[in-house]
């Protein structure tokens, strides 16, 4: 079920983008032809497809849903870009390219990955929605990517962690912050674009956060056991810079573990909405499962 829901609705994702993205042509032409280079290198989707899949099991509008999902995606890659650059992680592949700075340079990558993040709040602030939903929306992504729990918060604590001794707590909150709050905000968007109800929006809430937990747990292992082709991104590259990981602090199986019994945690947690829940039971499952 999994693999056909992203068949599906991958491709639409990508139409979507193309649609909301300015023609490579638009002057200056050389920003937006950086910012489609990454944006449409490919990847996963999986910010957008839990936008998707969380807003379809409370009935959501796609054309309320896919602006969402795409605005969630290029917040995503602008951060891959800025993760990628010489001052960050320094590397050279991404997605099975060359990254953003190798395929352009520095300056032009910066301002590429400037460029998708306020390109999504403008999206948002232009959809087709209620104003207090926008609101809400633009909120939620705004503290998901954001400095104090979100993204740019775990980024930080994660450089400054480098070469150091961590303990359980502080790896928890890197890895909450920088990936987990921004699958946890897509999972509560596409429920307030649906008009789900508070109630539910906690559920979707409290299992985004496992999901997100879990996500880059495997994500650490990955970067272990994976090759290159399968991650198109260098492998190794954590421990080669001394990064907090959970390998890193619980070695490789102890880490799996973590993993599962935190996918099946978030099982648990949407037990209240019944059958409604299997694509995201499925979900949670494939994050810890998954082998790129």
């Amino acid at each position: 079920m999994i693999e056909a829901y992203f068949a599906e609705k991958v491709p639409e994702v990508n139409r979507w983008l193309d649609q909301l993205m300015p023609p490579v042509t638009t002057p200056p032409p050389r920003i937006h032809e950086a910012m489609r280079y990454s944006l449409m290198a490919g990847g996963k989707r999986l910010r957008p497809i839990l936008v998707l899949a969380a807003g379809e099991v409370f009935g959501g509008a796609p054309e309320r849903l896919y602006p969402v999902a795409c605005a969630f995606e290029m917040v995503h890659t602008y951060s891959l870009i800025h993760d990628d650059l010489p001052a960050m992680d320094n590397d050279d592949l991404r997605r099975g390219m060359p990254t953003c700075h190798k395929q352009f340079d520095e300056a032009t990558a910066i301002l590429a990955g400037d460029g998708l993040m306020t390109h999504a709040f403008r999206i948002l602030a232009e959809m087709d929605a209620p104003a207090e939903q926008k609101v809400r929306v633009i909120r939620e992504l705004a503290v998901g990517s954001g400095t104090v729990e979100g993204m740019i918060a775990g980024q930080i604590v994660d450089l400054e962690a480098e070469g150091k001794p961590i303990d359980a707590g502080r790896l928890a909150f890197i890895h909450r912050a920088k990936t987990g709050a921004l699958i946890r905000g897509a999972l509560v968007c596409g429920g307030i674009v649906a008009d789900a109800a508070e109630s539910d929006l906690a559920l979707l809430s409290a299992y985004g956060d496992r999901v997100g937990l879990a996500f880059q747990i495997a994500d650490d292992i990955l970067d272990e056991t994976a090759t290159a082709e399968q991650l198109g991104k260098t492998p190794g590259k954590d421990a080669a810079a001394g990064k907090a990981t959970y390998p890193a602090l619980y070695g490789l199986e102890a880490s799996r573990k973590q993993a599962e019994a935190l996918a099946e945690e978030a099982i648990e947690v949407l037990a209240p909405l019944g059958q409604r829940a299997q694509l995201l039971i499925e979900m949670a499952r494939f994050v810890v499962n998954r082998t790129s």
